[in-house]
Parts: structure tokens; sequence; C-alpha cells
């Protein structure tokens, strides 16, 4: 007798408390260029959930590398934590009845990663099995749910938790370039969790089941998403090259369809797509290549305007809004799709 899939049975999202129109973020700052002001005015973020530091004698933001990671930490554990906390309650759960906790994160490098600091800041057991995946970038929520569901599936009955949590201002270097002005006018802070069982008793569930996924990296685009050391500002500094979204469009299709052709189905079987808020560019040429509709991208678009790019975690605040607008039907289909450094794009099939 086979374990049944693993199913996502809940999904919760959290934010800093301070939230910041694109506007306020530049006149906080005394920014002047034109051209960096243009990219905060981009009509296709409203506002971000940011834990931004005050500024300096010279109005500008000033924090060293040091204090960048120690914010990691601080706001990894708070709205972290209440993101796994809020899933763990809409299944009546407690934190001590997780057994197997997965971090992702990409903004704040440390050791011990996430997960331990998780455990003992939500009080879990000492002996909730851990894995941290750390520096793979915006597709790394799909990288994580892989593992947290074939865990799953391992040992079924067991609660499984992924949560994946990104301080994107800690990310943030202040040089008035369009470089850093890019990633600064783009990225949110926010985490999201998921929790995932096996179990006979979830089968009449209507929840997802996870049936498979699809990785697809590209390799001769390799540098276009990367962190650098910066020397002049002693802190790392991201790099999202302009191309990107030619990257992802191109190939977009190749993991869908692999993933579809392995289970007998057509796009057309597709019935919700749940795809990572990249950027307005990235979201186009996703559309475009798959052939998508305004209707198919609502949440992921409405998750861009709301909070900006949200890094692994976005993909789940989409599922959450489409879970919460009760339009889903037993039997439908789903895709998930994610993209980040690699370049790579990360697919997963999911059943209702």
């Amino acid at each position: 007798m086979t374990n049944p899939r693993p199913r996502i049975l809940s999904v919760a999202t959290a934010n800093p408390d301070t939230w910041y129109r694109q506007r306020e973020v530049i006149e906080r700052y005394h920014v002047a260029d034109p051209r960096i002001r243009s990219l905060f005015g981009s009509g296709h973020i409203r506002g971000r959930h940011l834990i931004l530091p005050p500024p300096d004698p010279d109005g500008q933001p000033n924090e060293t590398q040091g204090e960048l990671l120690a914010k990691h930490l601080r706001g990894a554990k708070d709205f972290g934590a209440r993101a796994v906390r809020r899933c763990l309650e809409a299944e009546g759960l407690e934190p001590s009845q997780v057994d197997f906790l997965a971090c992702i994160t990409t903004t704040g490098f440390m050791a011990p990663g996430l997960s331990a600091h998780l455990v003992g800041e939500l009080g879990m057991r000492a002996n909730c099995a851990r894995l941290d995946v750390v520096g793979m970038g915006c597709n790394a929520g799909l990288n994580g749910l892989n593992p947290v569901a074939n865990w799953a599936l391992a040992n079924p009955g067991g609660n499984a938790v992924l949560a994946c949590i990104e301080v994107c201002s800690a990310a943030y270097v202040f040089d008035n370039t369009l470089r850093t002005a890019v990633v600064n006018s783009l990225f949110g802070d926010g985490a999201a969790a998921a929790l995932v069982r096996s179990a006979d008793g979830d089968d009449p569930r209507f929840a997802p089941q996870v049936l498979g996924f699809e990785s697809h990296i590209i390799t001769p685009a390799i540098g276009a998403m990367r962190y650098d050391w910066d020397d002049e500002a002693h802190k790392f500094s991201f790099f999202l090259d302009r191309d990107i979204p030619y990257f992802i469009g191109e190939h977009a299709e190749q993991p869908v369809e692999r993933l579809l052709r392995r289970f007998g189905l057509k796009r057309r079987n597709i019935s919700h797509w749940v795809i990572h808020s990249g950027g307005k560019k990235v979201i186009d040429a996703i559309k475009y290549n798959l052939g998508l509709t305004a209707w198919d991208v609502r949440h992921t678009v409405s998750v861009l305007r709301d909070f900006g790019n949200l890094s692994s975690g976005s993909f789940l605040f989409s599922l959450s809004r489409l879970l919460e607008e009760g339009v889903v039907e037993r039997g439908d289909y789903g895709v998930m799709i994610t993209m980040g450094p690699g370049t790579s794009i990360e697919t997963a099939l999911v059943r209702w």
C-alpha cells in the first residue's frame, strides 16, 4: 500500500509592521536623481513592508554589513515566527508538534541557520528535523517545497513546515547608482509558511496534493542575478540584469511542458497559475510565452502591487490569495512557477 500524496494543508504569511509607499521611501532619503525617482514611481508597485533605518546626518540610510545581518535575524525571528505560528494555528497545531522544518532565505547568511533560531524562538522539540536552504534566491521556495514534500511522503503522519523568510531590506546598498536603485525599488520584506503532511486521514480534505516538480537552469545566464562584494560600500550588493525577463520568457515553456507531459496534461487542463511576483516585465514575459491571461496572473500582480518582490516567499503569498478567493474546485490542477539566480525556473504541479 502506497502512502497518500503529501498535501499543503495551510498557508500563512506575515510582514513587518511598517509599510511604505514608494514615494515615501525616496522622500525619506532625499533622493533627487530623476532616473531613480522614476524607478520608484513605476505604477506596478504601490508600496512595500520594509525595515528601514532612520536617515543619518546626511539624510541617507547608513547600515554596516554587520548591522544588516543583525536586522535580518531580528526580522526573521519576528515576522518569520509569526508566519509559522499562523500556519500551525490554522490546523490547530502547536510548534511542538512540528516534526520537520525547512527554512529558506537569501537575504542574510548566518550559522547556525534560521531553522535553529526558529526552533528556539517557537519552542519546537529538540529532535525536530531541520533543513536550511540559503542563497538560492527567488526560486528557492519551490526548491524547498520539494524536500519538504518528499520528507512528508517518507514520514506519513508527520508535520512538515516550509518557511520562506526574506528581509530584503537587509540586502540593500544605497549608493545613488541605477544598479542598486533597481533592487531597492523592487524588493520587500515578508515571510510565508506552509504546512505539508501525508496521511490517510487527510485524503478527503480539500487541500492541494503536491504531485511533482520540474527544474530548468539557464547556465549561460548564470550571472544575470547575483551577489557581489562591494569593496567601497563594504557590503554585499545584489545585481539584476535588465535582460532577465527575456531569459525567463525564452525558457519558461520547457519545464512547464516537461512537467505536464509527465502527468499526461496540457496547458488547457490547468485551472490555476501561481507565479512568483518577480517584477512587471518578468510577469509579462511568463504571460506571453505561456499564453496566460491577466486573470491567470491576477494574484501574482496584486502581490507585487501590495508587497513588492518578496523573493522566495512570493509564490506562497499568491497561493494564499488564491485559496482565500474560494474559486478552486475539487479536481482542479494548478501549476506553481518561481524564477531566480542560476538563472533557474522551478515548477510544481498540484491538484485539489
